[in-house]
């Protein structure tokens, strides 16, 4: 074809390649010709580099592979409908694990659930049976990695499937949600100041929270969870009045000027059952008193979630979301809540989500409408793609162009309608369904047209791809993106809330991009770098926590059982006995010198031969308690932490809240020259308490040591840290016990319940020190600077640091407190630095 200079020649379509070898025959044979010269004529392949075409052929495997095909009921379905078999369970689980449905997981034969990415897992991970799912617990090998592991956190991103998270859905007018939530939830939303209780209620920012059991605020908690407020507008809330007038049993009498509202709480799934029980049971309560309709619904197998950690997650999301770039020609203007209604003013304004990371405030909620990101996956620039945020507390974020399409207007090939409310009410309708995304043969089927269209060639299958019924997949799916970030921003990351079914058409897209994968041993060494507890292994007083350390001692009884026992390991207390720990009111009432450091406040009353006292119970034989597992409280905000002060020191302790620390009673008291004795004289007002109080610590080892999780931490003697620089000069071996002593210092009376040994031996007796904590997640190998988290009595606590701040001058006191440290199966002590995180930080809610 011809060029007239406004016509380009275009290629044929189709090519006749004997036509066109007899045009070319000249430069054919001109290419033999330099072809044989090179070679002296000689085509033959050399011997040595002959290689057997035909090993692959093995006659004896294809006639047995034929023999399966033809046995089985699947080859023979057609032939035989009827014909007798079970499908093979290879068939099966192949079969299973390619289907992608709506909702809900596969199961294995025992009903355990997999991951949508369990296969992409089993390939490289190794896989553990918890909490009713296949997990994958880390990478193969002992264990090791970590230092490897930190790297990728700090300088890239790692990324978690943690679908293992389920949501708890609320339908039901705001004040009766707030109060459910009132009676649930520590600490509760009303409590909140009153900026931030405005943002969590809008749905700009989530917030974290202890779950409890109905009416018992003061008992155990069940788990810590994360809840989120669906936004309020006109759209959404005559949309859940309609659905909820369609029910049975709506009182009358509702008032139509309170907002009906939706909710979700996320629960992990080791405590969902309980969870769930207690939040229905709250809704009843609410339900039964005040008349109103709530709804409580289980999203469980609808909503996955993926979490992305590190310093590169914000540019990994940029290369992978690309949002609809088009909204309707009039968006819908959002309802403010009418508490900020005052004090916010309106605007619109155009911004182009994910440019600056600074700009997005800590607990962020972003919804959006994004394309499939497989179809990215070849291309590299997409830098004029621009993300929209469509929901803020007083604002819309609108992308205007110069031409609009009209609200019927197809904005992307087969992905249907858009509505600008669609990419932020898509997930809150999870439990109606969601439409799953272009199945994996399409996608590669659309992909090869392209390639064929590009090099002018034919495509036979071209009518393939249109087969695919559009009402049952989508090119587009709904998100939300929650920034993650912890109080001292030690933890940089995102999490991606997104249909189930779309979880494998962001996986390997995301991995591909550079994500590493990382499982729940690797992810319990990322929270304890950014200093957060993980749940369960963090929550000591949870039930979660009581069944996993049950997993964990089955497996460590099992393991030490098929050892010999010449060479089997010392047996431990597997959780640790937290029932050991005697309260400090007995402690103090029975007299044990070795119980706390008493070289300063104590009598001859409290010789070792007086260490029997009738009302406390405490023997130097043992204590007994007849109470297993944890025992007591643990702390987590500051509020908690001041009423325990006062109702115990009277506002006179030497723990300092967040708050005192900000005001600076902390310095004043640290470089007062005076000798503070506030406690020796006031330790009546601790008499009353007789129940146990936590704090969570961070451990820092002062010279040496590697802190193991379940390690004892105990109160030290002040002559323990002032020899410390001695020992050290003369290089002498530190604090030590008898090996004897060591393994005899729990003893095991019945399954499961452990009682501490005071040893009868005055020498051994003079290195024993009583335990005030244990570690829950010790050091991490690949760690910088190595830290272990413990929880420690609030008691203990305040005592030591009164007597190190008594004892020593005002150059060598320390914010700190030291304490001891001894490895379950070691003999020796370890000096160590104790910092109380409600002394760094308003509260303790954030976790992993």
């Amino acid at each position: 074809m011809g060029s007239d200079g406004s016509k380009r020649s275009v290629a044929p379509r189709t090519l006749s390649v004997r036509k066109f070898a007899e045009s070319r025959a000249a430069e054919v044979e001109n290419l033999h010709s330099i072809v044989a010269n090179r070679l002296s004529n000689n085509f033959r392949s050399r011997r040595d580099k002959r290689r057997r075409t035909t090993a692959h052929d093995n006659q004896l495997a294809n006639r047995r592979h034929r023999k399966r095909r033809k046995d089985s009921p699947v080859a023979g379905a057609d032939r035989n409908p009827a014909a007798p078999g079970k499908v093979p369970r290879r068939v099966r689980r192949r079969n299973e694990l390619k289907q992608n449905p709506e909702s809900g997981f596969c199961t294995s034969g025992d009903g355990t659930r997999r991951l949508r990415t369990h296969v992409w897992h089993a390939k490289r991970f190794t896989m553990t049976k918890l909490w009713g799912f296949y997990l994958p617990l880390g990478l193969h090998g002992r264990g090791r990695g970590s230092r490897a592991l930190l790297k990728w956190y700090k300088q890239g991103v790692v990324i978690h499937d943690a679908s293992y998270h389920f949501a708890v859905q609320f339908e039901g007018p705001e004040d009766s949600l707030i109060s459910v939530l009132d009676r649930v939830l520590v600490p509760s939303p009303s409590a909140h100041p009153m900026d931030m209780s405005h943002s969590i209620l809008s749905g700009v920012t989530y917030g974290r929270a202890l779950l409890h059991h109905v009416g018992t605020p003061l008992s155990k908690p069940i788990a810590p969870v994360m809840y989120m407020w669906r936004h309020l507008d006109q759209h959404n809330t005559e949309k859940v009045q309609q659905d909820c007038a369609n029910g049975e049993g709506v009182p009358e009498n509702i008032d139509d000027s309170v907002p009906f509202r939706q909710l979700w709480v996320w629960i992990h799934v080791s405590a969902f059952t309980e969870g769930y029980a207690a939040l229905k049971c709250a809704c009843q309560k609410e339900m039964d008193e005040v008349g109103s309709l709530i709804r409580c619904s289980s999203l469980e197998g609808h909503l996955a979630k993926l979490e992305i950690m590190g310093s590169g997650a914000f540019k990994l999301l940029q290369k992978i979301l690309h949002p609809i770039k088009h909204a309707v020609e009039r968006p819908f203007q959002l309802k403010k809540h009418s508490s900020v209604e005052a004090s916010m003013d309106e605007k619109k304004m155009e911004c182009d989500l994910l440019h600056n990371e600074d700009g997005f405030p800590s607990h962020a909620i972003f919804s959006l409408m994004v394309k499939d990101p497989r179809e990215y996956m070849d291309e590299e620039n997409f830098n004029d793609s621009k993300m929209i945020a469509l929901s803020t507390v007083d604002e819309v974020l609108s992308h205007v162009t110069e031409k609009q399409p009209s609200i019927t207007q197809p904005v992307d090939k087969g992905g249907g309608l858009l509505l600008l409310s669609q990419a932020h009410h898509g997930l809150w309708d999870a439990a109606s369904g969601l439409r799953t995304p272009i199945e994996e043969n399409v996608l590669h089927t659309e992909r090869h047209k392209k390639r064929m269209d590009f090099l002018c060639l034919d495509n036979f299958n071209s009518g393939m791809s249109n087969s695919l019924d559009s009402l049952q997949s989508s090119r587009s799916c709904p998100i939300m993106l929650l920034r993650n970030g912890s109080a001292d921003d030690r933890l940089k990351g995102w999490s991606i809330v997104l249909p189930l079914s779309w979880v494998k058409a962001f996986w390997i897209p995301l991995i591909s991009k550079g994500a590493h994968a990382v499982g729940l041993r690797e992810k319990h060494w990322i929270a304890n770098n950014a200093y957060l507890p993980y749940f369960p292994w963090d929550y000591p007083d949870c039930n979660a926590y009581t069944s996993l350390m049950a997993i964990e001692a089955a497996a460590s009884h099992s393991k030490a059982d098929r050892r010999p026992p010449a060479v089997r390991a010392l047996k431990v207390p597997i959780p640790p006995p937290w029932s050991t720990i005697c309260s400090f009111d007995k402690a103090f009432t029975a007299g044990v010198n070795t119980l706390i450091s008493s070289e300063r406040s104590t009598s001859n009353s409290s010789s070792p031969s007086n260490l029997t006292n009738s009302s406390s119970g405490v023997t130097s034989s043992r204590l007994r308690d007849h109470m297993c597992g944890f025992r007591g409280s643990v702390v987590r905000t500051n509020k908690e932490l001041t009423c325990f002060l006062e109702d115990n020191y009277g506002g006179h302790s030497f723990l300092f809240p967040y708050n005192m620390v900000r005001d600076r009673s902390f310095l004043k008291a640290l470089k007062d020259q005076s000798n503070v004795g506030g406690l020796a004289n006031g330790i009546s007002r601790v008499m009353a308490r007789h129940d146990l109080c936590f704090l969570r610590v961070i451990l820092h080892a002062l010279k040496e040591g590697f802190f193991e999780e379940g390690a004892i931490v105990c109160a030290p003697h002040f002559t323990d840290i002032s020899s410390r620089d001695l020992r050290l000069e003369n290089n002498e071996i530190g604090l030590q016990m008898p090996q004897s002593a060591a393994a005899s210092y729990f003893k095991e009376v019945r399954p499961g319940e452990w009682e501490i040994q005071v040893p009868e031996d005055p020498i051994a007796r003079e290195s024993h020190r009583w335990p005030i904590g244990f570690v829950t997640t010790g050091f991490v190998r690949g760690s910088e600077k190595p830290t272990a988290e413990a929880f420690c009595e609030v008691n203990y606590l305040a005592h030591l640091r009164e007597e190190q701040w008594t004892e020593m001058s005002v150059e060598r006191r320390k914010k700190e407190i030291y304490v001891l440290v001894r490895n379950m199966r070691s003999s020796a002590y370890r000096l160590a630095l104790a910092t109380i995180v409600l002394e760094q930080q308003e509260d303790d809610l954030e976790f992993m």
